[in-house]
């Protein structure tokens, strides 16, 4: 076989993407224009939401909303050990804490269960520090909404959403960022559409996209002017640029979803018979996954960093998909976490590949790949069909 270069992902820009970005720039407005607004009117209605609040990364707006919601020093907030670091730095940014609940083994989200029965052992001094859930929805996958609603309203609790992952998800019919009292997308080049660079804030409350709107622009108030600054703020804001492509990007968000969800079956119809592979699960309350990552588990005693290897060397790029936000060097030393900790986020983090995945990816690449991850799998000297 021929070797190929397949890499991990690819952005999926056309033409239109390309005129749409050069209009922007034959017109004066680079930053605060037009462009920003319909960006977020389109995925504002697009999330079912009221207000969106487009900045530069999913993180900036993941920050502004949990410095919208006041939360802050001394303050406790419920995330996931087994994402991308942001859902958790934000809350650093502010000097609260996380405070880190175990994930359900199958669809590798916060396990609800778990998270109820952490509240539940709380002190009443410890509980009355909790005051929000930064929920993930892993891999495009969404997370039970219906349980952690509850449970925020039991325990009177805010609902962050984190859908960076998920644009396009849908929970019982209805789509992902929508569920908290705010969402987040994100639009890295690797992402469902891209902007470059950026994120989205979508909220149903008024108050808190006006605190945005605000804070993603060095605390500017609604004047708009230039060196009137009415709170403590950041340069969080999109330009224009990446607000176009946003645009261009978004008219094709249909046929976007369902080219991934393509390459999803034709690697679950070639990964089928590979013994030593566990493809994604996806939840019967999910009425429409969207695929950020192609993510799969090798079952125990295989090395998987050597496949990694193998892979790479092979011209398949791959990467393991994620390694435990606790086990992060300065988490060590900030909380003393440690290995065991978190059991089922450290045994899921050990054997995942992120295999090559990204919308025009095409079937004679993912034949090569599998039959790559076969080889390397038997190089191991294990019986792979």
């Amino acid at each position: 076989m021929i070797q190929m270069k397949v890499p991990l992902s690819s952005p999926d820009i056309i033409e239109k993407d390309i005129e749409a970005v050069v209009g922007v720039m034959k017109t004066r407005f680079l930053s605060i224009g037009p462009k920003v607004v319909e960006f977020e009117k389109r995925m504002s209605e697009f999330a079912g939401t009221k207000y969106a609040v487009a900045v530069n990364s999913g993180t900036s707006a993941l920050h502004l909303i949990i410095r919208g919601l006041g939360i802050g020093e001394g303050d406790v907030v419920i995330t996931t050990p087994f994402s991308f670091i942001s859902s958790s730095n934000c809350i650093l940014f502010e000097k609260a804490e996380p405070l880190f609940v175990d994930i359900d083994e199958q669809t590798l989200n916060l396990d609800a269960d778990k998270v109820e029965a952490k509240l539940e052992s709380l002190s009443k001094e410890e509980l009355g520090k909790v005051k929000a859930m930064i929920v993930v929805d892993a891999f495009g996958q969404p997370a039970d909404w219906d349980r952690f609603k509850q449970i925020g309203k039991k325990y009177n609790l805010r609902l962050i959403e984190d859908s960076a992952e998920a644009l396009g998800a849908e929970y019982k019919g209805r789509k992902c960022g929508s569920f908290g009292e705010a969402g987040v997308f994100a639009f890295y080049p690797n992402k469902q559409i891209t902007t470059g660079e950026g994120g989205i804030l979508v909220t149903d409350d008024a108050e808190l996209a006006r605190l945005a709107r605000s804070m993603r622009s060095q605390g500017r108030g609604e004047s708009g002017e230039w060196l009137d600054h009415e709170r403590l703020g950041y340069n969080y804001r999109m330009d224009e640029m990446s607000a176009a492509l946003g645009c261009s990007q978004m008219k094709r968000i249909e046929e976007i979803l369902d080219k991934r969800a393509k390459v999803a079956r034709m690697y679950g119809e070639k990964l089928a018979e590979v013994e030593e592979v566990q493809v994604p699960f996806i939840a019967d309350y999910v009425s429409r996954m969207s695929w950020f990552v192609y993510v799969i588990r090798l079952e125990r005693g295989i090395d998987r960093d050597k496949v990694i290897k193998y892979l790479n060397e092979e011209g398949v790029q791959c990467k393991p998909y994620f390694t435990p936000i606790h086990l992060q060097p300065f988490y060590r030393k900030m909380f003393g976490y440690k290995e065991g900790d978190f059991p089922i986020t450290e045994d899921v983090s050990g054997r995942t590949i992120a295999l090559p995945f990204f919308n025009n990816l095409k079937e004679e690449q993912i034949e090569y790949v599998v039959e790559k991850l076969k080889c390397g799998l038997q190089a191991q000297g294990k019986n792979s069909i």
